[in-house]
Parts: structure tokens; sequence; C-alpha cells
């Protein structure tokens, strides 16, 4: 039997559409070291990215919310200042405890914002340059291009904000868990972990954080009434993975077990510590925790990508300053390139068309950003919101130079993963129940799926694999300011 030429566009149709998908069966997470958008992305900005009028700090659906100039400054006699260029892998840090938080955002008690011009009092290690704080990443070499077409080719964040007002181990902690309170009963009381560990167990030790630091090892906790405890840095909680459906899986990819950076180590159900000072050796830890972070291309490769992954890197392609020779944007472009380029998984149809790559950077890293952030309400408003930082939504179903006006921060990409595998949102009650976004406007299923274009960069997948040098983290000098 034949079909007419009316019939058959209706069943073609019904065909396409029964076809798109309701979900994404991998979501993968890849967390990136301490930038803004002013600092890291001027480029979109310039060149072959964007175009005089591509950028706007009051921007259209089409413009990057990016300040080229007049950065606000109150220790200049003009209140603002011009910035500089420095190189990704430049040789100097910049504070990013919640002290340098509270510096570099000034609040105006008045109009209770960010004055966003606070320079003094942030410290400096290393090499500083002239007002070290206020400078972009020189992109003249293409340091940058891979990070920069994926912001274009794919969907970009114009107000993606950290969660927390403060460093690494905090930050981590919220990505992971949604909070870096020691107990729900601590979040609810606005009771947060607010820096990286100090005491007597961190010098000269390979363990410094969770519940296999060694002994005398603390952690300064923000509260409302503004007193600064501390305690040993072993909290309980409910996590992502614990709200998972059964058939839901998971890894989180750290160089080593006891960083500020691997954040499963300090949730004691998940790490089942020997003690402090020794390991990890609960169940849920050892089935699900890799540290070797190129692993994660060793695994798409073998098609055993998990459902939910979390990508930490190694200090050398962390973005983190003083600590990385540059190989972030490549790194973050090979796990890409493996996912999109992937045909044999998952039934011969590889990953491209079944996955969701969410590139967040974890903390400002006391670089300049224009943008204000907004505060919660008492008492999570104390230690939330921070800075902006980077966010890039790479999937088939994003629209190429998709840019997203909406205000998200860390809880908004945990209510994206509950979401997309049918878990209530805000099931933690954490940071995901206080989110208001979950970055549905970053897909679209009912588009087709777009064919996947490798990101071109200076390093490839094959590097990362065989790379020999020792894996540091993130920060290999502590990141304990």
């Amino acid at each position: 039997m034949s079909l007419s030429k009316s019939v058959l566009p209706i069943l073609l149709g019904t065909i396409v559409a029964a076809a798109q998908p309701a979900n994404f069966q991998h979501v993968v997470v890849i967390f990136q070291e301490n930038r803004t958008p002013d600092n890291l992305f001027q480029g979109l900005c310039t060149g072959p990215f964007g175009s005089a009028d591509s950028c706007s700090t009051t921007p259209s659906a089409s413009q990057y919310n990016i300040q080229t100039s007049n950065w606000l400054d109150k220790t200049s006699p003009t209140g603002i200042t011009q910035p500089a260029l420095v190189p990704l892998a430049n040789k100097y840090d910049l504070s990013h405890a919640h002290s340098a938080f509270v510096a570099q955002c000034d609040h105006d008690p008045t109009g209770g914002a960010c004055r966003m011009d606070g320079s003094a009092g942030v410290t400096c290690s290393g090499k500083c340059m002239t007002k070290p704080q206020y400078r972009y990443v020189d992109n003249s070499a293409r340091a940058v291009t891979p990070y920069l077409e994926l912001a274009t080719q794919y969907g970009w964040a114009n107000y993606m904000f950290q969660t927390n007002q403060g460093p690494s181990f905090p930050a981590h902690q919220f990505i992971f868990g949604g909070t870096s309170a020691p107990s729900a009963a601590d979040d609810a009381a606005g009771v947060f972990a607010s820096e990286n560990m100090t005491g007597s167990g961190v010098a000269g030790t390979g363990s410094t954080a969770g519940c296999i630091a060694p002994a005398g090892t603390t952690v300064k906790l923000i509260t409302p009434t503004g007193e600064n405890r501390e305690m040993y840095p072993c909290f309980e909680h409910t996590t992502m993975p614990d709200v998972l459906p059964a058939d839901v899986t998971w890894r989180y990819y750290a160089p080593s077990a006891g960083s500020i950076w691997t954040a499963p180590n300090a949730i004691q159900h998940i790490c089942q510590s020997t003690g402090p000072g020794g390991q990890c050796a609960g169940p849920d830890w050892t089935g699900n925790v890799d540290l070797k972070p190129a692993n994660v291309l060793s695994d798409i490769a073998a098609c055993n990508l998990r459902s939910i992954t979390w990508v930490i890197p190694t200090g050398a392609n962390s973005d983190h300053a003083k600590g990385n020779d540059g190989g972030g944007p490549s790194w973050v472009a090979s796990i890409v390139n493996a996912i999109g380029n992937s045909t044999a998984c998952d039934d011969n149809t590889g990953y491209w068309q079944n996955t969701a790559i969410v590139i967040a950077w974890d903390d400002w890293g006391g670089w300049y950003d224009h943008e204000r952030p907004s505060f919660l309400g008492q008492p999570e408003g104390d230690y939330q919101y921070g800075f902006r930082v980077p966010m890039i939504f790479v999937s088939a179903y994003t629209p190429a130079g998709y840019i997203n006006n909406v205000r998200h921060d860390f809880g908004s990409i945990l209510r994206f993963v509950e979401h997309n595998f049918g878990i209530r949102e805000g099931a933690l009650n954490f940071a995901d129940s206080r989110a208001t976004s979950d970055l549905s406007g970053f897909y679209d299923f009912t588009l087709a799926p777009r064919k996947f274009q490798t990101v071109k960069a200076p390093k490839d997948a094959a590097f990362f694999l065989h790379d020999k040098r020792k894996a540091t983290d993130p920060d290999d000098d502590g990141d304990a300011r």
C-alpha cells in the first residue's frame, strides 16, 4: 500500500516526535577553578567571537554581560580603573577567603548590596602585578579559545553566581551536596563551613580535609550571630547521590583522597573514615570516587560513563591562578570532544545525543567582576550568595550562541540534576531548595539534535591520558587564604 503525500509528512513527524528524548541519560559537571566572567571571558567581546556590540552590562538576549573597561576601584582617585592583561598561567594568586569576599564586595548597608569597588585588604602572593585584581586573561596566543568556542557554540549563563562567599572547600561541598553546613539542622540555622582548613593537622600532610584529615585540623564556621566557631571537617547530611533513584549511577573524579576539592571525603556516611589521618573505606567511596581525573576519558572511551559525574581537574589543568600551566581549556575540550565524538556507547547511539555537560568555576578567585550578587534572606543570607562565576551548558539540544539571562547558582545545577532524573526539585532541602532556576532554558528536546563539531584545542585526550607528571591538587599551595 502506498501512502499519499499528505499523509506521509504527518507519519514522519509522529516518528520524529516519538524519538525525541524525555531527559538526558548522562550529566557531566566539570568544575574548574577560580575565575570570573570579566576576568576569563573578555574574548567574547572581540575578534571572531564578537563585535563591538556583543557585550553589555545591561545585556539583551543576544549580548554577553562582560565589562571591558571602567572597573570600580575605591582606591583610585577617580573611583575607577582600566583593566590590564594577565596570562592564564600567571605567577600570582589572590586571596579568595571569605574575608576577601567581604573586602571586594564592600557592602553598602544603606542599599543592601555590594558596591563592587573593594580592593584594599585583598592579599596577593607570588609575583604580583600592579592592581592584581583588575586584570583579564590575555587571549592573544589563543590561550582560552576553546572556552570561547564552547561559550559561543552552546549555552552561556550571564548570571551564574557561586552559592557561597568563600573559597574551594565550601564551594565543592555546595556543588556535591547543596550545602557546606555540618548537618541539616546547621543548614537551616545558617551555620556554614566558610573557609578552607586550618589548624595543626594541615601543614606538611597530604590529607588536609574531610573525615580523614589529621587530628588538629579545623574549618571555620560562619553563623548568623557572627562568631567564628571551628570544628573538625567531617559532616553528616544528605548529598545528591543519596537522593538518586536506584538505577542512576554516579562517579566523582579528583586528584587525591584528602584534598579540599574532593567533596565526598567530608561526608561521613560516604567516606566511612578509618579515623583522623586515615582513609575513606566506605562502599560508596570505593565504588564511586576515582582518584585519577583522566580516567573520565578512559571511561567515556570504554562506554562506562556514569549517570551523573563530577570532574575535578589537576592543578596544571585547573585554571587556578599561579598553579596552572594553561592546560585547562584543552582539558575541558578533551572531555567534551570525547563525549561528542562517541559513537559506540549506549546501544551504538553514542553519548552525544543523551548527555548534558555543565562547565562551571568553583569561585571567583579574587578577580574583579562588575556584577553584584543578590543575597538570600536570613539566616542563609549571611553566606549566600557569592560573586559571579562563568558557566557553559553543552548539549545536542542547546542552540548555538544561546545566552541565558536568568540568575543561577550552584543550587540551580542540583535542581537540573533532580529534574533530569525524576527527583523532586529541592529534595535535598539545601541550596537546591533555595535556588529559583533549574537550567531548563539551556536545552529544548523538541529540537533535532545538533551534529557535534570537534572543539579545537592544543592538547587532546591522548595527552592527558599519557601525562606522566605527578597529579597535583587544583591548587597545590593549599588554597588556605
